[in-house]
């Protein structure tokens, strides 16, 4: 099983990115893949997810209506668009697949390695 995060970088407050997480090794469309992120000194906080069925999606209350996640089946690829910044979202993201539709990150098996966002001016 493979994850791999990829889209972050700097952008300035109120900018936009999109993450990527690529993944192979495993029945994609029988996983839910949740986004999670870190920040330096913070515990890691689950910041959204999407089913694999019928593409049902969970945000973290710090994040709605800015963030969107999105799966390609096809690609075996979930996005999270990101936007209307800001410098608290700064962190490490990380994706991750389960076999629930949850937050938690204690219930996700697998994880990729991480992509940085510096949300800065």
């Amino acid at each position: 099983v493979q994850l791999q995060a990829s889209g972050g970088g700097l952008v300035q407050p109120g900018g936009s990115l999109r993450l990527s997480c690529a993944t192979s090794g495993f029945t994609f469309g029988y996983y839910a893949i949740g986004w999670f992120r870190q920040a330096p000194g913070k515990d890691r906080e689950g910041v959204s997810c999407i089913s694999s069925g019928d593409g049902s999606t969970y945000y973290a209350d710090s994040v709605k209506g800015r963030f969107t996640i999105s799966r390609d089946n096809a690609k075996n690829t979930v996005y999270l668009q990101m936007n209307s910044l800001k410098p608290e979202d700064t962190a490490v993201y990380y994706c991750a697949t389960a076999s629930i539709l949850t937050l938690r990150p204690w219930e996700y098996d697998y994880w990729g390695q991480g992509t940085l966002v510096t949300v800065s001016s």
